[in-house]
């Protein structure tokens, strides 16, 4: 009763859930039955429900082959690349930009967030512009050096720096002007107080702003671990260019997911590689925010 008491109150607000609602039902409950697919052996003939159910025999194929232990490795540890990265220079920005003239600060901003609007196909080409091996501005400047030139897409080794310095220049304008708005919801009083107390620019990042910003800091950090086992298919495939040439340091579960469909056409296997990277994802989230909740219980996201 209470219940109907509060639905008849608030019907207007309920109302206005009901889009946000179907749109989770349609898009992310529905296709849950689809988490049935890793567990057989997928046949077109026979369709979703009939064909034969196999148990873990497509987890087992993907994790006695070489490729899974790659694959997990490129993913987590690229990603987490990604994310300390890009959470260290983005807070920096976004201090500076909040000591800048506001006058100044909107042009910054432009610069920063307009490669966050280019697609990673347009970014590859930018960067096969200076990678090229015969005709790449990279190559051309080291000939006229005298230095020989660097066959790019053949060398694994330079490729974890180049995606990740890749990540941050898309990205950066992003997560910055997250941090800066967070920036602008502190009360200036609190730095008004510490220019009276004589505190310096670092004492007041120090004790106030990292510490006013430390929530959002914990719940972008909380969804971005979720995703650790979601490479970005755009930029791993395309800015390598799919070469196999870089697959020891470049491949990534959601590329090898590709490749598999696109070659074999094995759906089990690869819906049991997305499976894995879900299960996995949820785990570290639940644990990850476990941990926070254990050290600081008001920063937990839930």
């Amino acid at each position: 009763m209470k219940a109907l008491r509060t639905f008849r109150k608030n019907y207007e607000l309920f109302l206005l859930t009901v889009p946000g609602m179907l749109f989770l039902f349609v898009f992310c409950y529905i296709p849950l039955y689809g988490l049935v697919l890793p567990f057989k052996d997928y046949r077109y003939d026979l369709g979703f429900w009939k064909s034969p159910w196999v148990g873990f025999k497509n987890f087992h194929f993907l994790f006695s082959s070489e490729d899974a232990l790659r694959i997990t490795r490129n993913t987590v540890l690229l990603n987490a690349l990604f994310i300390v990265v890009l959470l260290v220079l983005s807070i920096m920005f976004a201090l500076m930009l909040y000591e800048m003239s506001r006058k100044f600060v909107k042009l910054y901003q432009t610069i920063m967030f307009f490669p966050f609007f280019l697609s990673w196909v347009v970014v590859s080409y930018v960067f096969l512009a200076f990678l090229d091996m015969e005709h790449g501005f990279i190559n051309m400047l080291l000939q006229k050096m005298h230095i020989s030139p660097v066959l790019w897409y053949n060398e694994p080794s330079y490729w974890p720096s180049l995606l990740v310095s890749a990540n941050t220049w898309k990205n950066i304008g992003y997560f910055t002007i997250i941090y800066y708005t967070g920036l602008l919801g502190i009360d200036s009083e609190l730095f008004d107080a510490a220019d009276i107390d004589g505190a310096s620019k670092l004492q007041k990042i120090k004790n106030i702003s990292i510490p006013m910003l430390k929530p959002m800091i914990t719940m972008l950090l909380l969804l971005q671990i979720g995703k650790i086992f979601y490479g970005n298919f755009d930029l791993f495939y395309n800015l390598t260019r799919d070469s196999s040439l870089l697959y020891s340091t470049t491949d990534v579960i959601d590329t090898y997911v590709y490749r598999s469909l696109k070659g074999v056409g094995d759906f089990g296997m690869s819906s049991a590689a997305s499976a894995y990277q879900s299960f996995v994802g949820f785990i570290l989230v639940i644990v990850s925010n476990w941990i926070i909740k254990k050290y600081d219980r008001e920063n937990a996201l839930f």
